[in-house]
């Protein structure tokens, strides 16, 4: 089992920055990998940045440049630097744990980009 709580969300104007914490606890030492996903109402969720356990990073076309995920494997905490934000970015965001046979997701926390 893992669990995983997310913080950081709020509101934010355009053009704004937010860093996202998704906090790791259970059987971490099992995980392949761990990303962000986002869900804006009426759609479908959708994968934001993605970190394996190498390294290697995956972001979406619409966050490239702008948006950074990174983890402290001594704090067990993943992170997501968002800046640039804008409107369209505006969801509830999740962070995700990827373990042989299982995905384990975070509660979410709302970012919302207005002016």
């Amino acid at each position: 089992q893992v669990q995983l709580v997310e913080s950081g969300g709020g509101l934010v104007q355009p053009g704004g920055s937010l860093r996202l914490s998704c906090a790791a606890s259970g059987s971490i030492f099992s995980v392949r990998a761990m990303g962000w996903y986002r869900q804006a109402p009426g759609k479908q969720r959708e994968l934001v940045a993605r970190i394996t356990i190498g390294g290697n990073t995956k972001y979406a076309d619409s966050v490239k440049g702008r948006f950074t995920i990174s983890r402290d494997n001594a704090k067990n905490t993943l992170y997501l630097q968002m800046n640039s934000l804008q409107p369209e970015d505006t969801a509830v965001y999740y962070c995700n744990a990827d373990l042989p046979l299982m995905n384990y997701w975070g509660q979410g926390t709302q970012v919302t980009v207005s002016s």
